[in-house]
C-alpha cells in the first residue's frame, strides 16, 4: 500500500485548537510584589465604587431616574467582570486599561443622564478617581493622559451645561446640596484612604526591601571574608574586576615555611577527628599571628604553612621583619601549645628573601601560589631545619642581621642548589 504524506503527523502537524488559545490567553503571569499591590490597588478602588454606586443607585431610583439607575447596574456588572477576569488571569496592564476606563466615563455619563453640573450634584467628580488609581497602579508618567483625559471631559461638561442650561430639569436645591456634600465628602474619603493604604503597603515593601539589602550586604561582607582569607586584598579586587590569569612578578618577598615534625607518624597513632583538631588548632594560631604581624598567608600544603610579606603594593618596608617576628612567636605558641596540651608537636620553620612570581590558579577552587627560586630555598630551608628551628638563606640574614641574633654562619647541602650559606635566626634583639 502506497504512503500517503498527508497522514503523516511529522508533516501535517494537528492545528492548534481554541483550547490551547484559551490557555495561551488565560496564562498567569508571575507577579512582583509593586505589580501585586498595584493589582490589589486597583481592586479595592473598584471595590469601594461598586459599594458607592449601589447607595446611589438606590437614590436615583427613589427620585425616577431610571436611566441613571441602568448605568449604575452596567458599571456593577462590568467592573465584577473586570475583576473575575484579572483575578484569574493576573493580566495587570489590560485590567487597569479597563477599569480606570470605567472609572473615568461613568459618572460623567450618569452625570449626562441627570442634567448638569449643579443637579447630578457634581457626579462627574467621582471621574478624578481614574487618574488618582493610575498614579498608584500604573505610575506617575502614565498617569498623566488618564488626568488629562478628566480635564478634558470635565471641560466638555462644563461646555455642554453652559449651551443646554435652558433645557435643562431643575431640582430641588436642598436635594442638590446634599448630594453635594454626600459626593464631595465620599470622593475625599476614598482618595485619602487609597493613598493611605498605597503608602502603608509601600512602606511594608520598602521594609521588606530594606531587610533583603541588609541580608545582602551581611552575605557580601561574608564572601568578601571568604575571598580576602584565599586571596591577597589586591589579588581578590581584581578578580572581583573580572580579570583573567591574574600573575604578578615581584622583585623582592620574604616567603616562610612552616613544617610539623613527624606529623605523618603522629596521624598513625591518631583518630582522624584529633589529627584534624591538632592541624585546626595549630594553622589557626599561625593565621592570627600572621594578621598581628601583616604577613600573607599563601597556603597549607599538608602539615605545611606557607606565608609570604611585601606582596602587596604599599606593603612595609621591613618585610623581612615581619616574616622573622612571625616566625619566632609562632615557635613560642607551639611550645606553650605543647606545654597546654601535652600534643607533641615540633616545628622547623624556612625562611628565604629574593624575586618570585604570584597569581591565581584554576577557575574552580582558585588558588593563589607562588613560584620561583625563592620559594624553592624557602622549602629547603625548612626540610633541612633543626626541629625547633628557624634557618634563614643568606640574603634573608643580611636584610636582619642588625635587629636579630642569630648564630654563626654554617653550610649545607641544598637540594638542586648545592652548597648554601645558612644561619639559624634565634631572638630578636
Amino acid at each position: 500500500m502506497p504512503f500517503d504524506s498527508s497522514t503523516d503527523p511529522a508533516k501535517n502537524p494537528t492545528p492548534p485548537g481554541p483550547e490551547a488559545g484559551r490557555e495561551s490567553f488565560l496564562a498567569r503571569p508571575q507577579l512582583s510584589a509593586e505589580e501585586k499591590l498595584s493589582g490589589d490597588m486597583l481592586v479595592l478602588t473598584t471595590g469601594l465604587m461598586v459599594l458607592a454606586s449601589v447607595l446611589w443607585l438606590s437614590v436615583y431610583w427613589s427620585m425616577g431616574q431610571q436611566y441613571s439607575v441602568s448605568i449604575s447596574l452596567a458599571f456593577q456588572a462590568l467592573s465584577a467582570g473586570t475583576i473575575a477576569f484579572y483575578l484569574r488571569t493576573r493580566k495587570l496592564q489590560l485590567f487597569a486599561m479597563i477599569q480606570l476606563g470605567l472609572i473615568l466615563f461613568t459618572p460623567f455619563a450618569m452625570q449626562w443622564s441627570i442634567g448638569n453640573f449643579v443637579t447630578a450634584s457634581g457626579v462627574s467628580l467621582w471621574g478624578l478617581i481614574a487618574p488618582v488609581g493610575a498614579v498608584t497602579v500604573l505610575g506617575t508618567r502614565q498617569s498623566l493622559p488618564w488626568f488629562f483625559a478628566w480635564l478634558f471631559m470635565t471641560v466638555m461638561a462644563g461646555i455642554f451645561d453652559f449651551l443646554l442650561s435652558t433645557s435643562i430639569a431643575r431640582i430641588d436645591m436642598q436635594t442638590v446640596a446634599v448630594f453635594f456634600v454626600l459626593n464631595f465628602a465620599a470622593i475625599s474619603l476614598m482618595i485619602y484612604a487609597l493613598l493611605w493604604y498605597f503608602a502603608n503597603e509601600k512602606q511594608k515593601l520598602r521594609a521588606q526591601v530594606d531587610v533583603q539589602h541588609e541580608e545582602l550586604r551581611v552575605e557580601k561582607e561574608r564572601s568578601e571574608r571568604l575571598l580576602l582569607n584565599v586571596l591577597p586584598r589586591a589579588i581578590a579586587e581584581r578578580l572581583k574586576r573580572g580579570e583573567s590569569n591574574i600573575a604578578q612578578g615581584h622583585a623582592d618577598v620574604t616567603v616562610m615555611f612552616a613544617d610539623i615534625v613527624g606529623f605523618t607518624k603522629m596521624t598513625e597513632e591518631l583518630s582522624p577527628v584529633e589529627t584534624v583538631k591538632i592541624l585546626n588548632d595549630v594553622f589557626s594560631m599561625f593565621d592570627e599571628i600572621a594578621d598581628k604581624f601583616g604577613v600573607e598567608k599563601i597556603k597549607t600544603i599538608g602539615d605545611a604553612y606557607m606565608a609570604a610579606a611585601g606582596v602587596e603594593s604599599g606593603a612595609q618596608v621591613h618585610y623581612a621583619d615581619a616574616v622573622a617576628n612571625m616566625a619566632l612567636e609562632m615557635l613560642a605558641r607551639v611550645h606553650e601549645y605543647r606545654e597546654r596540651t601535652g600534643e607533641k608537636v615540633e616545628l622547623r620553620i624556612g625562611i628565604g628573601t629574593g624575586p618570585v612570581v604570584a597569581g591565581v590558579i584554576g577557575k574552580k577552587k582558585f588558588i593563589y601560589d607562588m613560584w620561583g627560586d625563592t620559594v624553592n630555598v624557602a622549602s629547603r630551608m625548612a626540610a633541612d631545619a633543626f626541629t625547633g628551628s628557624i634557618q634563614v638563606d643568606l640574603t634573608t640574614y643580611r636584610r636582619l642581621h642588625t635587629r636579630f641574633r642569630f648564630d654563626a654562619p654554617h653550610e649545607v647541602e641544598i637540594k638542586g642548589k648545592g652548597r648554601m650559606q645558612v644561619h639559624h635566626l634565634l631572638e630578636k634583639q
